[in-house]
């Protein structure tokens, strides 16, 4: 049986979900984010939190300005850009996007939590649906409406912060074993646009195996995508020590791209990591659209996908 119910965080009036064995909490003042995906039956917290105040300094402010904390949705870019064609060619896309530094819209339907809002200097709705399939997952259903006469271009990513620890194993599915770099603190991979063997890649102090969760004292910090298009929408996060999990299931067609965000204390002192399904590929827009890596959705059209969560 699944549970809604409405109360407050940190002075943030919040949605919280329950089923047997999963629970999440959204702020909608705060780009509709998650704040805690917690493993009910084991009591685990997979989402991080940096120990700042929950919040962010508005629209147009850094990332890094903000609590940097827990599940936000990077739309319609990630790298902050001007959007790069015409008839909206040069208007300034913020850092991680518009979306998450917006109060969102959010009404309760059934047993599902509907949340929605509209772009500030480009013409789309986004709407992003939570519900339980099952009790153990956690879905979101997304849609892009283009309320332009004109077709959209747009990167999004799932930005999920996950807490860590050294050892835990990360999971795709067969058949990826290159990336590009997109950010590499310090060049330990290279620079942008570099390409290495996963997981297993090359450095100047010798091979590291991408696939297993490294330590805090390291300080190694990397943004990286894999390179192609992902076979199986597919990505997982196993802890050998307790058995846990957690997965992301999404579908191929709509969601064609996967990064990860692996910082073990080399951007910010933070130990962090993300598994980030994308529909488009690099961080910058621009990029995207060169490459032809980017989702468009038509004049008056609408993309849809969704994204489901499974902890075990």
């Amino acid at each position: 049986m699944v549970h809604w119910r409405e109360t407050k965080v940190e002075g943030q009036d919040v949605w919280i979900g329950e089923s047997p064995q999963l629970s999440v909490c959204i702020v909608p003042s705060l780009g509709a984010k998650a704040i805690s995906l917690c493993n009910t039956r084991t009591g685990r917290e997979w989402l991080w939190r940096s120990g700042k105040p929950l919040g962010n300094a508005g629209y147009g402010s850094s990332f890094a300005s903000g609590d940097e904390s827990g599940w936000d949705e990077m739309f319609p870019c990630i790298d902050a850009c001007e959007y790069p064609l015409a008839p909206w060619q040069g208007r300034a896309i913020p850092d991680h996007g518009e979306v998450w530094s917006l109060p969102w819209d959010v009404h309760f339907t059934g047993s599902a939590l509907h949340c929605q809002v509209e772009g500030v200097q480009l013409p789309y709705l986004l709407e992003k649906t939570y519900s339980f399939t099952s009790g153990g997952t956690l879905r979101m259903d997304y849609s892009v409406t283009n309320i332009s006469d004109g077709p959209f271009s747009f990167l999004w990513a799932a930005h999920p912060l996950l807490a860590v620890h050294e050892g835990m194993k990360l999971h795709v599915s067969e058949g990826m074993n290159e990336i590009e770099v997109s950010f590499s603190a310090g060049g330990r991979l290279g620079i942008f646009g570099d390409r290495q063997p996963w997981p297993l890649a090359s450095t100047l102090g010798g091979s590291v195996d991408l696939s297993v969760t490294e330590c805090h004292e390291g300080r190694f910090a990397e943004k990286y995508y894999f390179t192609g298009t992902v076979k199986k929408g597919y990505a997982g996060l196993s802890d050998p020590v307790t058995g846990e999990s957690v997965t992301f299931s999404f579908p191929v067609e709509q969601v064609p791209y996967l990064a990860v965000w692996a910082n073990y204390g080399g951007f910010g002192g933070h130990y962090q990591l993300a598994l980030e399904p994308a529909t488009g590929r690099m961080d910058h827009l621009g990029e995207a659209v060169r490459r032809d890596e980017v989702a468009v959705v038509e004049a008056g059209e609408v993309y849809t996908w969704h994204l489901e969560v499974s902890l075990i």
